[in-house]
């Protein structure tokens, strides 16, 4: 299950409570104050984990709590620290306040951490309060609580070119033949609900990471079909690859369907819309979809001069699609 939101509850763990004792041992008199720190509470920890893709666990565990520190005690004994609490997330996790939608970490590197709740310091036992003018300190503190938010956790995936298009433009197709993804293929719109991540290989030695986007519809910037709910996964992406269909059982008009598009990309982020596409006539496997491209080729090249045509069917310039997406990737990592 392909889950990207949830909401959780964090609660670091309090201080321990410092010691107010006595040392008192035969033969040595007026021992003097001995009483030790409580221990500081553990902390809530976000960590980023290359293995996982999904916030399914996050579903099923909305509560996390750290522990508690132990309290001090005599003999000048320090309390001992309370355990951390340790959530291991997918890398492009975002966690933001629940209220607010403040953005609190944005965690993009394997391995990164951060530290979403901190634990709450440990009391000073009385030994701390021991002076030239105060021997005899009877004064120890209660350890600080430990802080307590809930958060709104949503994952977008890390991929540098991003698939969009109408439901059934032949997105998933396409990213099954020019990768190792293998998402749910139907000949019917919205068969695929989540979105898919596959590696492809250029060469011996280059590669990218490509992601299918579920079908965007009219008005999906107001969550209209799937909505924002999977527009948000195409911002971190450095391309976009828009496929129009151009099969010979669509009755759409493409030039439309691309103006829709790309009016949903440009409500949705101004720097979502700003980011360089590359059109695909696709489906072009048979005369009559071939006519249909040389009518609307003229306007779509004004449109976008990165016109590319291919057919996941026939094998029909997909490769020259993989290498044109890798020539637009280095050269934007040059710029």
């Amino acid at each position: 299950m392909f889950v990207d939101q949830v909401k959780i509850t964090v609660e670091a763990g309090n201080g321990g409570d410092g010691c107010c004792s006595f040392r008192r041992e035969k033969f040595i008199p007026k021992g003097g104050p001995d009483g030790g720190n409580g221990g500081k509470g553990g902390d809530v920890v976000f960590r980023a984990a290359g293995n996982l893709s999904t916030l399914l666990d996050l579903r099923y565990q909305q509560l996390y709590r750290a522990g508690h520190g132990r309290p001090g005690s005599g003999q000048l004994k320090t309390g001992k620290n309370g355990k951390d609490s340790l959530i291991p997330v997918p890398v492009g996790t975002v966690v933001r306040d629940h209220e607010t939608r403040r953005v609190l970490a944005d965690l993009t590197e394997e391995f990164q951490e951060f530290v979403i709740a901190r634990g709450g310091r440990g009391g000073l036992g009385n030994e701390h309060y021991k002076s030239s003018t105060n021997r005899a300190p009877r004064r120890a503190d209660s350890g600080e609580p430990g802080q307590h938010q809930v958060l709104f956790v949503e994952l977008k995936l890390l991929a540098d070119v991003a698939i969009i298009g109408f439901p059934n433009a032949g997105k998933s197709t396409l990213i099954s033949k020019i990768s190792n993804a293998r998402p749910k293929i139907a000949d019917y719109p919205f068969s695929t609900l989540v979105p898919n991540l596959g590696l492809v290989q250029v060469g011996d030695y280059q590669s990218f990471i490509a992601a299918d986007i579920p079908g965007l519809i009219q008005d999906a910037h107001l969550g209209k079909g799937l909505g924002t709910r999977f527009l948000k996964h195409t911002e971190r992406t450095r391309l976009l690859v828009h496929l129009l269909d151009f099969s010979i059982t669509s009755d759409r008009d493409p030039i439309s369907d691309y103006e829709i598009i790309q009016n949903e990309l440009k409500h949705f982020s101004e720097d979502l819309h700003g980011k360089p596409q590359i059109l695909v006539a696709n489906k072009i496997d048979h005369p009559e979809a071939e006519a249909k491209l040389a009518e609307f080729k003229e306007r779509l090249t004004a449109i976008n001069p990165t016109l590319m045509v291919c057919s996941s069917v026939t094998g029909q310039g997909i490769k020259e699609l993989v290498f044109k997406i890798y020539e637009v990737l280095e050269k934007k990592e040059e710029e």
